[in-house]
């Protein structure tokens, strides 16, 4: 008896002995690389950007971005030895005008001893007790003189320091208060270290003279606090200075971290996906071929 039509045509579909039909039309899986081959480069750079906090960390992200964000960077560490320096000249600074003012209270002090020697009728005990008031006075300026130092400098010595301190990140520029002597029979304390009070005359030149420190001085004195008042804005601009490289710094090199978190959970999704639609197309041609086994 002879097949039926429908019988000849399943007969027809079904391989022979010698065919194998194979259960995967693409025996090596594709990954989601080759899916995607942009994604995980891509994946790679957003995971590097969170973990660094940087978008651009080294100069193969963007060369030109990363040079300036390193002379940026640069010129913020150097702005920090400015400021060490600017602390340092204003410290030496701070120790002569506390050194001065302390001068200028001897003086007044100096001035009272001297006036006093100078009445007319004075006894021989009062003017001797003022003499020794005023001697140990003037001796003191000379060890006040002697002790105002910080760090190596003294600004009121015989032959002073000045306080010096960098003006900027290159060091093409400085700031300088220059120092002044205030030793005894100097150009500032006129006061000689032999000036007494023996009597109402040498009383009457010792006053002159310590009319004429304490005028002295007080310009001096006014000259270093204006010295001060510079490197306190000089320090203050470095610290805005920096305050704003750095925000120019991240403004160009520092990543967005919730974006690129967003931009992560969406590049593992896509990869995700990828790799689904691999299995899929995958098994889905064995799948069909089955039914005609």
């Amino acid at each position: 008896m002879g097949l039926s039509p429908v019988d000849k045509l399943v007969s027809a579909t079904k391989p022979s002995h010698q065919e194998t039909i194979p259960n995967n039309i693409n025996p090596t899986p594709a990954s989601a690389g080759s899916f995607n081959p942009h994604c995980p480069h891509g994946l790679a750079k957003t995971q590097n950007a969170i973990s660094t906090g940087l978008k651009v960390a080294s100069a193969k992200d963007n060369g030109a971005i990363w040079a300036i964000a390193n002379k940026m960077t640069s010129d913020v560490v150097a702005y920090d030895r400015v400021r060490e320096s600017t602390d340092r000249a204003a410290s030496i600074l701070d120790t002569g005008i506390a050194a001065g003012e302390s001068i200028m209270e001897l003086l007044n002090e100096m001035k009272s001893k001297a006036l006093a020697a100078t009445q007319t009728g004075i006894s021989t005990s009062s003017l001797a007790a003022l003499a020794a008031d005023f001697a140990q006075l003037r001796d003191q300026v000379t060890s006040i003189g002697a002790n105002a130092v910080f760090d190596g400098a003294n600004m009121i010595a015989g032959t002073p320091n000045n306080a010096v301190a960098l003006g900027d990140s290159a060091g093409g520029n400085t700031i300088t208060v220059n120092g002044a002597s205030l030793a005894l029979g100097g150009a500032t304390v006129t006061v000689t270290a032999t000036s007494a009070l023996t009597d109402a005359t040498a009383a009457s030149t010792a006053l002159g003279l310590v009319n004429d420190s304490i005028n002295n001085l007080g310009t001096q004195l006014a000259t270093w606090g204006a010295g001060a008042k510079r490197l306190e804005v000089h320090r203050t601009f470095i610290g805005k200075l920096q305050d704003a490289l750095n925000n120019g710094i991240g403004a160009i090199a520092d990543a967005d971290l919730s974006k690129e978190s967003a931009k992560l959970q969406a590049l593992q999704a896509k990869q995700q996906l990828g790799v689904q639609a691999l299995s899929i197309a995958n098994t889905s041609p064995g799948s069909a071929l089955s039914l005609f086994r």
